[in-house]
């Protein structure tokens, strides 16, 4: 009984540190959890300490059941077409209209809606461009399944083909990066302006100077998009976390699917 109690007191224990603000708090109630995981694993095996271990350790693999059992299977094509979008209804989005007047008023032109669908994954993406600091601004909503999210970016190419983005996506990415892309991940920030900030201190930390700036043919924006993401493909695939699958597609090997699941674990400690 008394082994019972301890471990409903340690989930009580972890539901009151999870409903604080706080994000150390926060993780000790994810910790928590764990603990809990392992007493229940070291009590229900009689006293064994490895048993306990394997319980709670059970929490990060998973993530593994999704990529072995739907991501494994999955066939994404190499050649990833942007077509023209009608914007998603304000119930599955109701933050487009004030996203997109944000990007507005500072400054950003509206090109076009774009998007893509393979796999139970929908992407739409809302391209803007501001002529005068040569940057490209999108507002993105991923959803597949129960799960949608939205994100922003700001991106500046420079004359040497580089690729300079700013953005606030909420996961680790499930690809590497190519190099000539540099990526500056910043999550939390309260709005578009706060973001056009960061991204100019980015560029200036990069010693990118406004005359190392290309600019942008805004009806490109979409062709441009496609080819930056079959690079990356391709990158992948030279990389050996992709494979060819035939017909035109790719689908992940098994270094790639090992890579998914590391940062799937960085995922579930950085928001746990």
């Amino acid at each position: 009984m008394s082994e019972t109690l301890l471990v409903i007191g340690t989930l009580f224990l972890a539901y009151g540190c999870r409903s604080f603000e706080f994000v150390a708090v926060r993780k000790f109630g994810a910790f928590c959890v764990i603990i809990a995981t392992f007493l229940t694993g070291y009590f229900l095996s009689g006293h064994n300490v490895t048993w306990g271990i394997v319980t709670a350790l059970g929490w990060f693999f998973l993530p593994g059941i999704d990529i072995m059992t739907r991501i494994r299977k999955m066939r994404l094509p190499l050649d990833k077409k942007m077509q023209s979008r009608f914007p998603p209804n304000r119930d599955l989005f109701p933050q487009l209209r004030e996203f997109t007047n944000e990007v507005e008023v500072a400054g950003f032109e509206h090109i076009q809606d774009s998007g893509w669908e393979w796999g139970g994954v929908d992407q739409f993406v809302r391209f803007f461009y501001d002529p005068n600091s040569k940057a490209q601004a999108t507002i993105n909503l991923n959803s597949q399944s129960h799960l949608a999210f939205n994100y922003m970016s700001v991106s500046s190419r420079t004359a040497d083909g580089k690729t300079l983005m700013t953005w606030n996506y909420p996961f680790s990415y499930a690809m590497k990066l190519t190099p000539d892309c540099v990526v500056n991940c910043v999550r939390g920030i309260e709005s578009f302006n706060e973001m056009i900030e960061v991204h100019r201190k980015f560029l200036q930390s990069k010693g990118i100077n406004e005359s190392d700036l290309q600019e942008t043919d805004p009806d490109e924006l979409g062709k441009l998009t496609e080819k930056e993401m079959r690079n990356q493909v391709d990158h992948n695939l030279d990389r050996g976390l992709l494979k060819l699958s035939g017909k035109g597609t790719f689908s992940y090997s098994w270094k790639g699917l090992f890579f998914l699941w590391y940062q799937s674990i960085k995922d579930m400690i950085r928001l746990s």
